[in-house]
This record gives structure tokens, C-alpha cells and sequence, in this order.
């Protein structure tokens, strides 16, 4: 039997061969954790554009992007990097400015879109949405779902329950698929053939990875495949969906990663600040990003001196002492 060949490769390779400008692209993590921070900035570095970005809950990563003027259009549930801020900050500017166009899912409807284009079905049914505007507001016009092939003709559709009484539930809605042309996701431990372990909560991650076309992950360790192979029921991405793998540790940076390290308050916090201002932000994007080589240098520019007061204790996967109340 011949073995899966090695898709080990560097983030600017990935980047710059999986996605091109105008791409469906879906990143993981939800707000201020393990979002894929290292490929959002390469992405953001290698100035592309006109993205049309999918995301179940995110923060840090999505409002970066479309800060940087990545990113067209959005489809999400939630936009805010917890206390930091809870609504992003260039996500709310670009869309009053109108310069973003948004639409908008709950929590439970994107992952069953996520989890629709994973199974390969069109569709998927559920009673979340009825009774709020999220059914009536919709983000794209119908000339645009005419032009653009890869967004649904239908925002999502209502129906009467097809089997009558049965079920109690006499409508349902039904929320279309999503099949992004990549996703990136961020994981604790992935072998060099792209099998992949995440540790703590899953979020819509594994969903995203099996909906898309091509998937990148970026990995705190690099281990074997008999590693994996010991407890194989904790792996949760095969080999089999992944185009790249890249080993980059601190990669969620400044998000947390579970088991490896917190969420850098002080970088979120000056982050906020930044992105309210745009002078300010463009010295921000200046300085953290386009002037920067890689992750490794960022982080070594700007957490050297506390980067171990972010490291996780290993019994409770978070970092002691960290202040998680107010500013």
C-alpha cells in the first residue's frame, strides 16, 4: 500500500498556491481563540484581495482581514474578539462605511451550512431563525446571487414541514450549504501527511475542513504518524482533506491556543485602540504586518518579554493568573 505523500510546505507557499485573490475563503477558531493568526497575517502580507471570507464565530482573524482590505464579503454568526472587543472594530467600520457586504447566519445555522457542504448535500433543515429578522434581512441583493455562481440563489427558504404533525415542528427553514474553495485551521498536533488532532473545543473547525476544497492547516507540533495512531479516536481531520501542512508553534498568536498558550491581552488591547483610529491603524498594519518577515519575528518583536506568562498550565489548558475581567 503506498503512503500518502508528505504535504508539509511553508505558510508563504500555501498562501501564495491555495489562495488566490477572489477566493471562497474559510478560516477556524471562534473569537479570540485558536483563530489561524500566522496564515491570516501571510494572507494580509501578500496583500490579497476581494475575498469572500466564511466564518462560524470569529474575532481576531476576521476583523484583521478585512481591516487589511482583504476581504469583499462576509457570511458569519458573530464578529467579536470577547472583552477586547465585542463587536470587531474594522468589521464595524467597513460596514458603515459600506464598503463590506454581510450576511448574517446564528451560531447553529452556520454550522449546519458548514456541516451541509461536509455531507455534500444542498441543504440542511432546522428550526433555527424562525421568529427573527434573520430570515428576513438578507445581506446580498439578488443581482449579485445571479452573478456569483458560488453564492445561493436564496438567502436561506421556509417551508411547511413536509411530513404534516409529525415532529412538532410544523416549519422548518433550510440553510444552504457552504463548500469554501479553502479553509485554513489551526490545530494543536498534525502529522507531515496532514492527519490532524485538535484538543479542546472543536468549534464549527472539523465541519469546515471536510465542506471545503482545499484545506490548510497549521500546526502547534509536528508529530509522528504512529503518535496519532495510538489514540486514533481523538484525531478528527484525515489526511485524506488536507492540501498543506505547516508547522508554525504560536501560530493561534495572539489568540489562545488550548493546552499551549493564552490569548495575549496586551496585544488585543493595543490592537483596539489602534483599529479605531485609521492613522493609527495604518502604523499598525505598517509595523506588525508588512514590515514583518514572518510569525516568528512578530512574536519575537512584540511578546518576547511576557510570552511566558501566556504559557498553559498543562492541567487546565489555560494560563495561570491571567486577568480575564475588565481592562
Amino acid at each position: 500500500m503506498k503512503s500518502a505523500p508528505d504535504k508539509v510546505t511553508t505558510l508563504k507557499n500555501a498562501v501564495s498556491s491555495l489562495v488566490p485573490d477572489g477566493c471562497h475563503l474559510s478560516i477556524g477558531g471562534f473569537t479570540i481563540n485558536r483563530n489561524p493568526m500566522a496564515a491570516v497575517y501571510e494572507i494580509i502580507r501578500q496583500r490579497k484581495k476581494d475575498l469572500h471570507l466564511y466564518a462560524h464565530s470569529n474575532g481576531q482573524g476576521v476583523d484583521e482581514l478585512i481591516g487589511a482590505g482583504c476581504v469583499k464579503r462576509l457570511e458569519i454568526a458573530y464578529a467579536g474578539s470577547g472583552r477586547f472587543a465585542p463587536t470587531c472594530v474594522r468589521f464595524r467600520k467597513a460596514i458603515e462605511s459600506g464598503q463590506l457586504k454581510v450576511e448574517d447566519y446564528s451560531n447553529y445555522q452556520m454550522t449546519l451550512r458548514f456541516m451541509a457542504g461536509a455531507m455534500g448535500v444542498p441543504f440542511l433543515p432546522t428550526r433555527s431563525g424562525l421568529g427573527t429578522d434573520i430570515i428576513k434581512k438578507w445581506g446580498f441583493s439578488e443581482e449579485l446571487r445571479q452573478a456569483e455562481t458560488k453564492i445561493p440563489e436564496q438567502k436561506l427558504v421556509t417551508i411547511n414541514n413536509p411530513f404534516g404533525s409529525w415532529g412538532e415542528a410544523p416549519k422548518l427553514v433550510l440553510v444552504p450549504a457552504i463548500n469554501p474553495d479553502v479553509t485554513i485551521i489551526h490545530v494543536q498536533q498534525a502529522d507531515k501527511r496532514g492527519t490532524a488532532r485538535i484538543q479542546g473545543l472543536t468549534f464549527a473547525d472539523v465541519e469546515q475542513a471536510k465542506a471545503c476544497r482545499h484545506l490548510i492547516i497549521t500546526c502547534e507540533e509536528l508529530v509522528t504518524e504512529e503518535f496519532l495512531r495510538k489514540e486514533p479516536d481523538r484525531n478528527q481531520i484525515p489526511f485524506i482533506n488536507v492540501d498543506a501542512v505547516i508547522h508554525i508553534p504560536w501560530g493561534a498568536y495572539p489568540t489562545a491556543c488550548f493546552r499551549h498558550y493564552d490569548y495575549d491581552p496586551v496585544y488585543l488591547n493595543d490592537y483596539r485602540i489602534a483599529a479605531g483610529d485609521e492613522s493609527r491603524y495604518q502604523t499598525y498594519l505598517k509595523e506588525k504586518i508588512f514590515d514583518i518577515k514572518d510569525h516568528q519575528e512578530l512574536i519575537k518583536q512584540t511578546a518576547s518579554e511576557h510570552l511566558k506568562d501566556l504559557i498553559a498550565n498543562p492541567e487546565t489548558g489555560y494560563a495561570n493568573g491571567l486577568e480575564r475581567g475588565g481592562e
